[in-house]
């Protein structure tokens, strides 16, 4: 027979009650990540103007210009370089300075610029925080009209004076401490469960962000002076350059084009609420 010893059974007594210590100090720090990640993101607030909303961020609004300043170089080679097609140019920076000049956005302090990139395959526009707008070529050749120009260009001026960029990197911030302290608090089995928290906030930020510029550019392209109604054609042109292949809704950082269809003629039908409006 095999007799265990006293010192051997309290052995086994400590080491059980030392890993039940270490969870519990997981647990704390865990806590004091997440209080802390919370509490400098709530303590970041900015009331915009345009948008009548109050954000989280953590960038003044130099800070925001430069830093869209800084990254344009990268941005421009990455899609080949600025396009060599001077008429098409011109016209970008025509009808963009024109959204500027008639709407909202031209009582603000942030620097636009347009520029329609060498890029002939990727049908894409984005805006850089503070101001600078591109278009590619293989969008812009896709689009029927000068007013459908308008409704891409006032989509990405919207994404700026709604400070989306720079609403982001707060909430990235945000995102990563939350996730930091998941990661502590569970130690390896957590991996998954960060991953898919940080997930969820990205994508419902990046919905939200999509349709509230949809709405900003129907405003700027109404004030302007463009259709607004040639927004809607806008997004069938980029359903039909996705080739209809999309994931659904909720797993994806884009709303569906119904979605975007539907906010949009909703929000041409209310164009009174458009910022600026009422104190005209």
């Amino acid at each position: 027979m095999i007799r265990m010893s006293p010192r051997s059974s309290y052995g086994t007594s400590r080491s059980f009650g030392t890993s039940r210590s270490s969870g519990g100090s997981r647990i704390i720090i865990a806590i004091v990540l997440a209080v802390f990640a919370l509490i400098s993101y709530l303590s970041s607030q900015d009331y915009n103007e345009v948008t009548g909303e109050t954000q989280y961020i953590n960038l003044t609004q130099d800070q925001e210009i430069a830093l869209g300043l800084q990254s344009a170089p990268e941005m421009i080679s990455e899609f080949g370089g600025i396009s060599r097609d001077v008429n098409a140019q011109s016209l970008v920076q025509e009808v963009g300075n024109a959204l500027v000049r008639n709407s909202v956005a031209a009582n603000t302090n942030w620097r636009f610029s347009f520029t329609l990139l060498e890029d002939d395959t990727t049908v894409n526009a984005f805006a850089l925080p503070g101001g600078p707008v591109f278009i590619t070529e293989a969008l812009y050749s896709a689009l029927e009209t000068e007013d459908q120009l308008a409704g891409v260009l006032g989509h990405e001026i919207g994404h700026v004076l709604a400070r989306h960029s720079a609403a982001r990197i707060a909430q990235s911030e945000l995102t990563n401490g939350l996730i930091g302290a998941v990661l502590v608090a569970g130690g390896d089995s957590g991996a998954a469960t960060a991953q898919m928290v940080g997930q969820m906030i990205t994508m419902k930020f990046g919905r939200d962000d999509e349709l509230q510029s949809d709405r900003l550019g129907v405003c700027i392209m109404a004030d302007a002076g463009y259709n607004p109604e040639e927004m809607v054609r806008v997004m069938e042109i980029l359903e039909q350059a996705s080739g209809g292949a999309r994931a659904p809704e909720f797993a994806s950082t884009h709303p569906s084009p119904e979605n975007r269809i539907s906010q949009i003629q909703n929000m041409i039908a209310n164009i009174d609420q458009c910022p600026g409006r009422n104190s005209q």
